[in-house]
């Protein structure tokens, strides 16, 4: 299903996570879920991996992660605010420790001048410091391509956080 190096990547990460007794909650837009299978599909993941959210709807984001309306409303779904507020709102509504959070524009449709098809925000949020996002540009590289890269980004970036 995922290919060997992201098998690999999340393996690791898994191992990580676990040598700091640390669980995870993943909040996932444009992913739909991806994050949450790929993490799951690792055996013994469950010690780690403390839930996932797929919270494809703004009534989701605002409903299951305590994303503000106001925010949405200013910024926008696809926003390094509302990437921020989800990977909060996931830390907060689970027992997780870190949590990952995905929001962007997969395509084919739906992007603009302003916001692009491939644009992706990943937010972060780790105990003791406030939620950040990260910004990426991909391009129109095609929906499956977007959505797993962002796979790949969000491994990269958990990865940096729980290594420091």
């Amino acid at each position: 299903m995922f290919s060997p190096a992201l098998m690999s990547d999340a393996e690791r990460l898994i191992a990580r996570l676990r040598s700091r007794s640390w669980k995870l909650a993943t909040a996932e837009s444009c992913t739909g879920g991806l994050l949450a299978g790929l993490f799951t599909e690792i055996a013994g993941a469950s010690d780690v991996y403390e839930r996932g959210f797929v919270t494809y709807s703004n009534a989701a984001k605002v409903g299951d992660l305590g994303v503000g309306l106001g925010t949405l409303l200013r910024h926008g779904a696809v926003s390094p605010e509302v990437a921020e507020e989800m990977a909060a709102g996931a830390r907060r509504g689970s027992a997780a420790d870190v949590a990952l959070s995905v929001t962007g524009i997969a395509g084919p449709g739906g992007g603009s001048e302003k916001k692009p098809v491939g644009l992706v925000y990943i937010g972060l949020a780790v105990p003791g410091k406030p939620a950040v996002a990260h910004a990426f540009r991909f391009g129109d590289l095609g929906r499956s391509a977007i959505r797993l890269r962002t796979v790949a980004e969000a491994l990269a970036i958990l990865e940096r956080a729980i290594s420091a």
